[in-house]
Formats: structure tokens, C-alpha cells, sequence
């Protein structure tokens, strides 16, 4: 018999722990940290990405996700995405997801850099949710162990090897074999689109059991959240509807920056708006989405117009004011193609896992896909060489930057960490900026795990210095990461960059 600990209920989480269950010898308990439908993947709006027409072709669907990622993607992680992608997908349809159709086709949306229309959405902006809803509802007769509200705090080590993980209250939970399936680390910003749980507790957990992480500082800021306290994703799928941003003259500004305006990728539609932000003052720029009429703004976003109206706003009349917030993670663990770790008998899958698939800036709605892809993958490698080290590991990126964890003594709050982030490590970096937080972070002390909250804490400083390192290391702008001390791509190959933390004794 194999047991097998699965961290997380989002997509990718669920999809390995029912893949693994589904096999006979397998036992699986789930942990989640909070209740199973509290994820990434439940607030995910604007739908899932994957070539089910005719007119499209999985090598358009290849080549629009390198473009995005900024030449700095893993064409074999993109491959296997795009490819898997209509299996992944049939599945998520076999175990319920009720995607919404049009004359008894699947409905195809657009967004940002694709090239074709190939968004899958459900519940017109609640597809997170349907896919979340759907396959929690399997858990039940699943033979599944499930733990909600529980907090893993560590990693337990046996000879290197990855056994079971330690919880908040000191229990161990045996395991043949981990998987990180933790999410994003929204938290980390003050603006963020992203729940309150996600507080970089994956990568962190790995760091402190020695695992590899790569490509850190390359954080996803959405382009549109509400500029309201919440920050209320504001989905890309009502910019490919047609909705259009503009500044406080009533400009369509990003004409002037793109030639695909609104549908240019996520970092410079970002950036775009902070600049013209900057430009007026700190006002928010406008979305006005005023032309698509109220009827189908309740009926294609029923979720957003409930949001927006809720807050006293008619968008179908007024544009409404947004802003970017920090939105998704293209760093993470280090995984091969299998969500295989450096640490033997630890996996990792999902928005914590790092296979470079998507480079330097991700496409819009690969992440669910992602989930449903990979975490098969992941099912599949763990009953092949459930015991063995993981031989294959590809270290192909190189020597792995180590990063000094020794701690300082002063107190934090999670707002002085996130605002601190917001300055140094947001939008917009430079060098001196991030070695003024890299100080400040290493004379902090992560607090004791006494709680839920302070173990997020802890893990939150952790994958802020790792955040911080990574961005001092990458002299050049690339996708998310944008410094403006060195604004153009460096020449010559391109490298991802990886980075251990050094313990002291």
C-alpha cells in the first residue's frame, strides 16, 4: 500500500488526490488549510484555456504561450500543456464540470494574447468555481481522508527523503510521498486578486526542507482589479468581449503603448495603466465596458456585476475606476515534467510548482489547465517510483543561488511585509530598492508557529527574501520582472534562475 499526503484542494490539488485514489494500493489523505472549496481555483474567473475547434491547432496554442512568456518558457512543460490539454479538459467534463455551451457547442471566449478563441468558461465568470464545486463533489465516495482546516508547517525528512509532513499542533503525517499543491502568494502584496490563504506556504515549506525554487521574481500583476478595498478581480475575458480602459480625459491609452491595446500581455497592460496611474496623480484609470449594454454584462459576468453593483456602481452606464494587483506566481518549487522535486519523495503541482511552463509572464487561463494537466502527470510519477530518488531530476538550470535565511530580531506585521514588497518588489523594481528590503527583511524574525496566521507569517518572510534575492539577481526586465534600472531584456541565451536557502547552524 502507498500513502500519499496531497497539500491543497484547488484544481491541481483535487486532480492528483482523485487521479492517485483511482488506482488500486493507493491511500490519500487531502490537507487543506482551510475549507476544501477555499483556493485560487474557486475565485478563478475568466475560464480555462485549450484547443477543442477546428480552427485552432495545439501548435497556435503552443506558440501564443511562448510569446507571453517572454522567451524565457520551457517549451517541453509548454508542450506537454498544450497537448494534454483536450484529455485534461475531457476529464473535468467526465467528473461534472458543466462548461457553457451555445447552440450545443461549448462556448469559446477570447482574452489577452491568444490568437484564437479558446477560453472554456462556466457559469459565464465563475469557471473556478464550477471546476472546484465539481470535483470536491467526488471526495465524498472517493476513499479519500480528508483534513480541512489544517495547517502543514514542515516538511518530514528521513534521510533526505521526503515522509510525511508536520502539522501546526505537532502532529506528523506519514507519507510515502508528498505533494505540494498550496497555490499562489497573493499575500504577499497588499492588492492582490488573490484569497486570504494564499500565503506562499508551499514554496516556503520546500525552501526550509532544502528543495530547489526558481524563477521567483517573476510575479503576474492582473491589470484590472476594482480599486476598492478587495481589489475584486475585474477578468480579462471583459477586455476580450470588448471593453476598453481609459484615462481620466476619456483617452484609450493603450493604443498608444501596444498594438494590441487592451489584449497586449498582462505585464505591459499593467504597466501601462500604473504609468498613466502615475501620469494623473495616482487616480485609477477607467474600464469601460459601457458598449457591451447591461443584460449581457449580468449574463456573460454574472459574478463581476453582482461585485460592481453591489458596490453602487452601474458599469453598464459609468466606467468603473481599477487598478493591478498582484495576481499569480510563474516562480515556484523546481519540478521536472512530473512535478519530480530536488528532494526525493516531495512533489509539487499547480501555481507552486515551477517547470518553466510559463516563463517569464503567463498566458491568460493556462493556470487551471495547468492544474487538470499536470496533476495527472504527478499521479502517474508517484505509482511509477513511489520509493526510488528521484534520478531524473533535471538540473539542466544550473547552480542554484543560495539564499542566507539567518534571521534578525525585530517584530513585523504581515502590512509592513506587504508594503514593503508593494515598494520594492512590485511593479517596478531597481537595485536600490531591493537591497534596502533585502535588509530590512533579514533584521525581521518570522515568528513562532503558534497559530495559523503567525505560521503564515513565517512562511510569508521566507518567500519575500526568496522574492527579493531572485529580483537583485536578474539585472534585466523581462515579463513580470521589470527593473528601471536596466529596462531592456539582457542579450544572449536566456537563463532561469534557481535558488536554495542556506541554513546555519
Amino acid at each position: 500500500m502507498v500513502h500519499v499526503v496531497v497539500v491543497g484542494s484547488g484544481v491541481a490539488g483535487l486532480t492528483t488526490a482523485l487521479d492517485l485514489v483511482s488506482r488500486p494500493g493507493v491511500e490519500v489523505t487531502l490537507v487543506a488549510k482551510a475549507r476544501l472549496d477555499q483556493s485560487n481555483t474557486a475565485v478563478a474567473q475568466g475560464g480555462i484555456a485549450v484547443v477543442t475547434s477546428p480552427e485552432d491547432t495545439v501548435a497556435s496554442h503552443v506558440a501564443d504561450t511562448l510569446a507571453a512568456g517572454a522567451g524565457l518558457c520551457a517549451q517541453d512543460a509548454v508542450e506537454v500543456l498544450c497537448g494534454h490539454g483536450p484529455s485534461a479538459v475531457a476529464t473535468l467534463i467526465r467528473r461534472g464540470v458543466p462548461f457553457d455551451r451555445v447552440g450545443g457547442r461549448i462556448a469559446l471566449g477570447l482574452e489577452a494574447a491568444h490568437s484564437h478563441q479558446r477560453i472554456l468558461h462556466s457559469g459565464g465568470d465563475a469557471t473556478g468555481a464550477a471546476i472546484a464545486t465539481a470535483l470536491i463533489g467526488h471526495l465524498a465516495t472517493s476513499g479519500i481522508t480528508i483534513r480541512e482546516n489544517t495547517t502543514v508547517v514542515d516538511i518530514v525528512l528521513e534521510g533526505g527523503r521526503a515522509r510525511g509532513v508536520r502539522l501546526l499542533d505537532g502532529e506528523e503525517l506519514p507519507a510515502d510521498a508528498v505533494v505540494l499543491a498550496t497555490g499562489g502568494a497573493g499575500q504577499l502584496f497588499p492588492c492582490t486578486t488573490n484569497p486570504a490563504v494564499a500565503t506562499a506556504d508551499g514554496v516556503a515549506i520546500a525552501l526550509r526542507a532544502g528543495a530547489v525554487v526558481a524563477d521567483l521574481e517573476f510575479v503576474q500583476f492582473h491589470p484590472t482589479s476594482l480599486a476598492t478595498p478587495g481589489n475584486h478581480l475585474v477578468s480579462e475575458a471583459v477586455r476580450g468581449e470588448g471593453a476598453v480602459l481609459v484615462d481620466e480625459a476619456g483617452h484609450r491609452f493603450m493604443t498608444d503603448l501596444h498594438p494590441d491595446a487592451e489584449l497586449a500581455p498582462r505585464d505591459v497592460v499593467a504597466r501601462g495603466i500604473a504609468e498613466r496611474m502615475r501620469a494623473q496623480g495616482g487616480t485609477p484609470v477607467r474600464l469601460d465596458a459601457t458598449a457591451l449594454g447591461a443584460r449581457f454584462l449580468a449574463e456573460r459576468f454574472p459574478t463581476i456585476d453582482a461585485v460592481v453593483r453591489s458596490q453602487g456602481l452601474d458599469w453598464s452606464r459609468d466606467p468603473i475606476a481599477v487598478t493591478p494587483a498582484a495576481h499569480y506566481a510563474m516562480g515556484g518549487v523546481r519540478t521536472d515534467l512530473s512535478g519530480r522535486t530536488s528532494v526525493p519523495g516531495l512533489y509539487a503541482v499547480g501555481e507552486v510548482a515551477c517547470t518553466g511552463l510559463h516563463g517569464a509572464n503567463r498566458l491568460a487561463s493556462n493556470s487551471l489547465l495547468e492544474g487538470a494537466v499536470y496533476g495527472t502527470r504527478v499521479a502517474d510519477a508517484i505509482l511509477s517510483r513511489p520509493f526510488g530518488a528521484h534520478a531524473d531530476f533535471d538540473d539542466s538550470w544550473g547552480a542554484p543561488l543560495g539564499l542566507d535565511v539567518r534571521a534578525g530580531d525585530e517584530a513585523f506585521g504581515r502590512t509592513d511585509l506587504q508594503q514593503l514588497m508593494w515598494d520594492a518588489a512590485g511593479l517596478a523594481r531597481d537595485r536600490a530598492g531591493l537591497e534596502e528590503a533585502a535588509a530590512v527583511l533579514a533584521g525581521w524574525a518570522p515568528p513562532a508557529p503558534i497559530d495559523a496566521k503567525s505560521a503564515e507569517d513565517a512562511n510569508l518572510w521566507w518567500v519575500a527574501r526568496a522574492v527579493v534575492a531572485s529580483a537583485l539577481a536578474r539585472e534585466e526586465s523581462r515579463g513580470g520582472h521589470f527593473r528601471r534600472d536596466v529596462p531592456e531584456a539582457a542579450p544572449g541565451p536566456v537563463r532561469h534562475s534557481t535558488l536554495t536557502a542556506v541554513h546555519h547552524a
